[in-house]
């Protein structure tokens, strides 16, 4: 990463735009591959989309989250680790399920929603209750080491139970009426494929914008805050957005409901279970990163079991609110 940022620190500001054209455009081809092959295949196996979403779907759009946090973990920096798990569950479900609700519509499964979406909001309310500073004396708190651990396990659990879960439920309306136009190997290796593109583009994408925004002015201080929890929110952002477009959006709301158990599970189980100090609190992510998050996941949930049976634009705009909310209050509070 290092010699990518300063190889793109020594090309002319007009070529990273060019470049940035480019990445966007990857970006986008990569998260439609995603959702196409992920729809194949949640018909092929029977599966709703919104499990797939949920399951396959959302452990590859959160490698961007468990890859940053596992490495700022090993190199001391297990705030950010945090930071980022945290601050990205609020972006997928403020920011992204907002967006996405006044783009399209978001329709949602009962059996899905009962299921992973009692789970996400359990998993959140598990990592404010570990962040708390009742087995440490710093200011904070500290998630140890053997949580981490705990956690992975939970994560193995999930994900079985989720594939059990599956096939409990039929295919989706309508699905029957599409025809399998490939094998199950080809409909995997292109949907692996996407996920590649997404997380590689993204990855380069990230850097070439913080350079150029730092080029045309923009304090440093406001890129840190903004780019990283977003940065690596971005391939549930591209395929949410895809989803929706393609009429979806029900893999759009299994991709977000998993991408926030994996970013408790998986992103700061694995961030904790490398480091034998554990995973330092800050004192300032009671003030508002914890209690953002609760919140998020709270009204998700209420909406998400309404009659309904979808969340529509007005409980979208709410959500993205809150994000933008939280985003003022996050330069001018938090200090």
């Amino acid at each position: 990463m290092e010699y990518l940022i300063s190889y793109l620190e020594d090309l002319n500001t007009v070529i990273i735009l060019i470049l940035i054209a480019a990445l966007l455009w990857v970006l986008g081809k990569g998260a439609d591959i995603l959702v196409d092959e992920a729809v194949s295949l949640s018909i092929h196996w029977g599966i709703p989309k919104m499990v797939i979403g949920a399951t396959i779907v959302s452990l590859g759009t959160t490698l961007p989250e468990a890859t940053i946090s596992v490495l700022a973990a090993i190199q001391g920096n297990p705030d950010l680790a945090l930071g980022n798990a945290i601050g990205s569950i609020i972006a997928n479900t403020g920011l992204i399920i907002g967006l996405a609700a006044l783009i399209g519509n978001l329709p949602v499964d009962k059996n899905v929603i009962n299921r992973q979406g009692f789970v996400q909001l359990s998993t959140g309310l598990l990592l404010a209750f570990v962040c708390l500073p009742f087995l440490t004396s710093v200011p904070g708190g500290n998630i140890p080491q053997f949580v981490g651990f705990i956690f992975l396990g939970l994560l193995a659990i999930y994900i079985y139970f989720s594939m059990k879960w599956s096939k409990d439920s039929g295919v989706d309306e309508g699905a029957l009426l599409e025809e399998e136009r490939s094998s199950v190997v080809s409909q995997i290796l292109k949907l692996i494929l996407g996920i590649t593109l997404i997380i590689i583009s993204s990855r380069i994408l990230i850097p070439a914008v913080e350079i150029t925004a730092i080029r045309v002015g923009i304090p440093q201080a406001i890129i840190a805050a903004t780019l990283v929890a977003f940065g690596t929110s971005l391939p549930e952002l591209v395929t949410a957005i895809s989803a929706v477009r393609k009429g979806h959006g029900e893999l759009a709301i299994g991709n977000i409901i998993g991408a926030d158990i994996l970013n408790v599970l998986f992103v700061v189980g694995s961030a904790a279970a490398v480091t034998t100090s554990g995973l330092d609190v800050p004192a300032s992510f009671f003030k508002l990163q914890i209690p953002t998050m609760i919140i998020v996941l709270v009204l998700f949930g209420f909406f998400s079991i309404g009659k309904s049976r979808k969340i529509d634009k007005k409980e979208g705009l709410l959500l993205l609110a809150i994000y933008l909310v939280y985003l003022v209050l996050n330069f001018t509070w938090i200090s």
